[in-house]
Formats: C-alpha cells, sequence, structure tokens
C-alpha cells in the first residue's frame, strides 16, 4: 500500500489494482472467456454431437441387417420375392439371385405352395421378376408354382402390385436383402393379412453399403408415412 495525505489532512490510504478482489473492471473488460476459446470450444461441442449421431446411424444399420438374419417358421399362402437390379445381358444381380434362391429354398421346405416374383424391366432387360424366376427354375421350382408381377419399380409397387395377383387377406413371406427386411415388412403389411420377411445375406461389403443406405430409405418412407 501506498500513503498520502488529502487536503484536509487525513490519511488517505490507496490500494494498489494488481490482483484485488474487489478491483472494479475497467470498461471493456469481460468474465467471457477469449474468442479463440469459445470457438474450439464450440467446435468440440459439433464433433461429439456429430461423433454421436453417427454412431447412431451405424448401430441402426446393423439392427436392420440382424432383424433380417431371422428364418422364418410355419406355413404361409406364398412367398413373394421382392424385386432388384438386372445386368447387362439379362443376368441376375448378386442381390437378385440370392433372393430367388432363398425362395426356391423356403419354397422346398414347404412354407409356402408358390412363389411370387416382382420387377419391371429397369436399366437393363428383361423384367426383374423373369430373371429372378429363371434362376428358381434352375434350383427346381417348378412352372406351375411361380407367379410373375412385371411392372413394378419400388418396394411399394412390389407389394401392391403383387397383391393383385393374390386372393385379399393372404399370408406372405416376403425375400430380400436382410437389411431390407424391416421395411418390405411394413410396406407389405399394409398390403397383405399377414407378412413375414426372409434376408438373404451378401458379402460383408455390398451388404454395408447396403445397411447404410437402407437407414435413409426407411427415414424417407417414414416421413412419407409408408411404414
Amino acid at each position: 500500500m501506498e500513503r498520502g495525505e488529502g487536503a484536509d489532512g487525513e490519511v488517505a490510504v490507496e490500494r494498489a489494482g494488481g490482483g484485488c478482489a474487489d478491483r472494479p473492471l475497467d470498461d471493456g473488460e469481460s468474465t467471457q472467456p477469449p474468442p479463440d476459446h469459445a470457438r474450439a470450444a464450440r467446435v468440440r461441442r459439433a464433433r461429439m454431437v456429430l461423433g454421436i449421431l453417427g454412431l447412431l446411424y451405424l448401430a441402426v444399420a446393423l439392427g436392420l441387417d440382424r432383424y433380417g438374419a431371422r428364418r422364418p417358421t410355419g406355413r404361409w399362402d406364398a412367398i413373394v420375392v421382392a424385386g432388384c437390379r438386372v445386368m447387362p445381358g439379362g443376368r441376375p444381380s448378386p442381390a437378385l439371385a440370392r433372393r430367388a434362391r432363398l425362395a426356391a429354398e423356403l419354397w422346398a421346405e414347404g412354407r409356402a405352395p408358390r412363389i411370387v416374383f416382382t420387377g419391371g424391366v429397369g436399366e437393363n432387360p428383361p423384367s426383374e421378376a423373369s430373371v429372378a424366376a429363371r434362376v428358381a427354375r434352375e434350383a427346381g421350382v417348378p412352372e406351375e408354382a411361380i407367379l410373375l408381377e412385371e411392372r413394378s419399380t419400388s418396394t411399394e409397387e412390389n407389394a401392391e402390385y403383387a397383391a393383385a395377383l393374390l386372393p385379399e387377406g393372404s399370408r406372405v413371406l416376403v425375400v430380400s436383402d436382410g437389411y431390407h427386411v424391416l421395411r418390405c415388412e411394413r410396406v407389405f403389411g399394409r398390403h397383405f393379412g399377414e407378412v413375414s420377411g426372409a434376408g438373404s445375406t451378401s458379402q460383408p461389403w455390398p451388404r454395408v453399403k447396403g445397411a447404410l443406405r437402407e437407414v435413409l430409405a426407411l427415414g424417407a418412407y417414414a416421413v412419407l408415412g409408408r411404414l
């Protein structure tokens, strides 16, 4: 402290400013952290939120894949195979071939007396339904057990147009890729009396890509009220 004497002879005490707890703030001073520190904190929070959202996205994709891995039981009125891409030259894509072979296996197990193959003509002819049916015939499914729906271009249309080929209220077993089964069950459930799904399993990388895409597709169908 420094001591001085005022004009009235009284002793005045002047306190040093540095480190004094009760010193009033100068104009312009703030208790907020420096701008760089605040910006860094916002970036950290944003990264944390994005990380959590990314983990949730992956968890949903994994859940969809695992959900479709169940093996169906019981007997059904029909097996319905969801359409998928045809390759150049009329060859089935790996996914379409897997679906058709799984449907043939389920038919051979006695799960249903007939199979409905769905899917119209996409980028490459012929129709997805006819190509899948060819795979099923090669696997031992007879012609009289096969029905073709060759107009549809989406999961929604697969369900709607297949329903027109079967008696009202039919109970169906829908075959698709595992990650696609939940959406199929929900969509087909609006057109049939009872629905269950059976999922085929692909190689790891196509399976991962498909499951990640399916999260977005499922969200879009939910927003549009199609589930």
